[in-house]
């Protein structure tokens, strides 16, 4: 399984990595530039994410811009319905309206608010129809 973890909050994406890295490699990206950059480089690579952690408040592009983004470039790269990215909103709003965004605007897949607790992340991720093993 492969992981991207957007957030520009350092302990976020220290306790995300902590949780997630048993059961699949984990990329990491400060903002949502970055990571849009590091989700078209997966998928021209061929390795695209099963699952994208995303928070909505960074700087440079937040993360409404960088779902909308993510979702246009699945379609460049002809991403066939039922095979997109898992994305989950992370953040610690909790706003009805960011949650309407991310799901009728953005196309989000789950939506979880601030502080994470690594069981709710998981049985949220498991939700989805993500299988979690643990690596060897």
């Amino acid at each position: 399984m492969k992981f991207l973890i957007v957030d520009d909050d350092f302990d976020s994406r220290k306790l995300l990595q902590k949780i997630l890295h048993k059961y699949g490699y984990c990329d990491i990206a400060v903002d949502g530039e970055e990571g849009v950059d590091a989700f078209r480089t997966a998928l021209k690579e061929g390795a695209g994410y099963d699952l994208v952690c995303l928070d909505i408040l960074m700087p440079n592009m937040d993360g409404q811009q960088a779902l909308r983004e993510i979702r246009e470039i699945e379609k460049e790269f002809d991403v066939k319905a039922g095979e997109e990215a898992k994305i989950i909103m992370i953040t610690g709003l909790d706003d009805s309206k960011e949650v309407h965004d991310a799901f009728f605007l953005g196309d989000a897949t789950s939506y979880i608010v601030k502080p994470l607790r690594k069981q709710l992340l998981l049985d949220e991720i498991e939700s989805l129809g993500l299988t979690l093993e643990e690596r060897a």
